[in-house]
């Protein structure tokens, strides 16, 4: 089966997939890093077909949805891909992209490598900060039912990978314990200067929302 035809069967697989998915990791979520990915490749020397399947898949099945069960969502991609016949190859490093790609809170002990991770990672990333970034963290604070602020609860910014899965804490927290070290986590050049762009503007929104949590405008 040729890439293309591989590729556009992923894209259906994954939108039926993710019907009735949590709004900030739908079938939208993964149409928005795919198209980003494919635009950050352009500057990279990668294989677009595992990024295009990469990028698709990474989210298949979030581990947060499926009780922190991290082998979920790479076992649902190996069986699809396999069922099309995709060369081992592909099948194998599109399934490193998979376990790979999180954040986990934050920590670095990252078990695999290559340009593709780094391309479809950045994608990722970058959907997770700016003004998409701003509007998915509440969809998903209010989705888990968390407070939105408390001044007297701090952010944890020292987390372990297992206190960033089972955190409840409040979702401005999540600025600081994920969102605001992104932009100096970035693997590629075009990643780093979108990233910057995006952080900015949290910076900007984070700045307004303390004002007008304290009555000053």
């Amino acid at each position: 089966m040729i890439e293309d035809k591989i590729v556009s069967k992923t894209i259906d697989f994954v939108k039926e997939k993710l019907v009735g998915a949590e709004g900030g990791h739908d079938w939208f979520h993964i149409q928005r890093v795919y198209n980003n990915a494919k635009l950050i490749a352009k500057d990279e020397n990668v294989d677009l077909f595992v990024v295009s399947l990469g990028a698709l898949l990474h989210d298949i099945a979030d581990s947060k949805f499926h009780d922190g069960d991290e082998t979920v969502g790479p076992k649902v991609a190996s069986d699809f891909l396999e069922s099309l016949s995709v060369e081992e190859n592909v099948v194998t490093h599109v399934i490193k992209i998979i376990e790979n790609i999180s954040f986990k809170g934050g920590n670095t002990d990252q078990k695999f490598k290559s340009p593709e991770l780094d391309v479809i990672q950045d994608a990722d990333r970058l959907d997770a900060i700016g003004a998409i970034g701003i509007a998915r963290c509440f969809n998903y604070g209010g989705f888990k039912n968390r407070v939105l602020y408390d001044p007297d609860i701090s952010p944890n910014l020292n987390m372990t990978k297992e206190e960033y899965k089972s955190s409840t804490s409040p979702t401005i927290n999540h600025f600081y314990e994920k969102l605001f070290l992104l932009k100096d986590r970035m693997n590629t050049e075009a990643g780093k200067k979108q990233a910057n762009e995006r952080h900015q503007y949290m910076e900007g929104f984070l700045e307004q929302f303390y004002k007008e949590w304290e009555g000053q405008v």
